[in-house]
């Protein structure tokens, strides 16, 4: 079992920084390759970013240059440092990671954080 706990979200005018945090338990969270989702209002679901166990990060083309994803293994907790926010970054953000298991995986969700950038 993983149990995900984001944290950091708020209001933030454009231009401006957040850092979210996603603490882990459960599992062996040193092992496991970390994602961020995020959910705008009446949109799907869209991946942000991930970061592998050995620190390999990869972002999608409209956070790029502006995200830095990480993680501190001893603390269990994975961050999202946003930079040069935009109103198209609101949207509810969610960390997510999936574990092997012997029958396939199990993927795991944190509740999310609301993000919201307006003036």
């Amino acid at each position: 079992q993983v149990h995900l706990v984001e944290s950091g979200g708020g209001l933030v005018q454009p231009g401006g920084s957040l850092r979210l945090s996603c603490a882990a338990s459960g599992s062996i969270f040193s092992r496991n390759t970390m994602y961020w989702y995020r959910q705008a209002l009446g949109k799907r679901r869209e991946w942000v970013a991930t970061i592998t166990s050995d620190g390999g990060t990869n972002y999608a083309g409209s956070v790029k240059g502006r995200f830095t994803i990480s993680r501190d293994n001893a603390k269990n907790t994975v961050y999202l440092q946003m930079n040069s926010l935009k109103p198209e970054d609101t949207a509810v953000y969610y960390c997510n990671t999936v574990v092997p298991t012997t029958l396939g995986s199990d993927n795991y969700w944190g509740q999310g954080t609301q993000v919201t950038v307006s003036s």
